[in-house]
This record gives C-alpha cells, structure tokens and sequence, in this order.
C-alpha cells in the first residue's frame, strides 16, 4: 500500500555534506544515499513521492568547525537524494534557501519546529532539510 506524503518534511543528517565538484564520486553517491536514509524518519511508512509541481526546499548546515569551499555546493546533491524519494524531480523545486550557520552564531528563529531545534542545538557537523509543497512559505 502507498502512502502520500505530508508536507513539510523535516529532517536532519549528521555528517558534513559532499559537495558537488567532490574529485570522489562514491562520496557524493554514499552522502546522497546518507539524505535518502535519514529521510525515512519524517515520511510515512510506504510513502510514493509526491506528485506535486511546486516545492521549496530549506537547507541549514551547521558545521563542527570552519567550513571551507562554497555553500552552494551542497546544494545539487541534496536535492538529487530526494528526487524520486520526496518529489517527481528536482526540476519542480521552485524556491531554495540554503545558509551556514557557523558555530557558536546565534540565529534568531520565530518558533523553531522541533527538529530545527534538534540542529539548533546538536553537535556539528549537522544538516538540518525541510521540504515544504508551498513555494511561498516563511522561511524557518
């Protein structure tokens, strides 16, 4: 039996993310396949990607240390994870925003959700992921 999904999706990844331009593609394929997995806590169980055309991705990374290289680079694999898992293709992701959060940086946030205060409040490295089928939505 498929279950749909529900959106928002919220979750979050321990680990430093791969960057696209990684000279090691089997880092990039086990990072994405690190996304798939830790996804399936905030989907039903049985779920069928969600057919819908209009998504908004937020991605918050918050590293142990110094983060070298661009943010943007985390970016493209991130969303490449949840095509075909949350969504048709990434294509129908309409708005993204993504930010670092270095350590020790105090970021207000109006009512975090539970599991940004899972990232708000873990250790680092730590990646927190919300999916939302509203392009339009407040950011966190």
């Amino acid at each position: 039996m498929s279950v749909e999904i529900i959106f928002p999706v919220e979750f979050v990844v321990r680990g430093t993310p791969v960057s696209l331009q990684t000279k090691n593609p089997r880092s990039r394929e086990l990072w994405k396949a690190r996304v798939r997995q830790d996804s399936r806590s905030a989907l039903p169980e049985g779920h069928f990607w969600s057919e819908g055309d209009r998504f908004a991705v937020t991605i918050l990374h918050f590293p142990a240390s110094a983060m070298e290289g661009d943010i943007d680079n985390i970016v493209k694999p991130i969303l490449d994870a949840m095509s075909q898992h949350i969504y048709a293709d990434d294509q129908y992701v309409e708005r993204i925003w993504v930010q670092r959060i270095r350590p020790g940086e105090r970021v207000p946030f109006h009512a975090p959700s539970p599991v940004l205060q899972i990232a708000l409040h873990g250790p680092g490295p730590i990646t927190y992921i919300r999916v939302s089928d509203d392009p339009l939505e407040r950011s966190p």
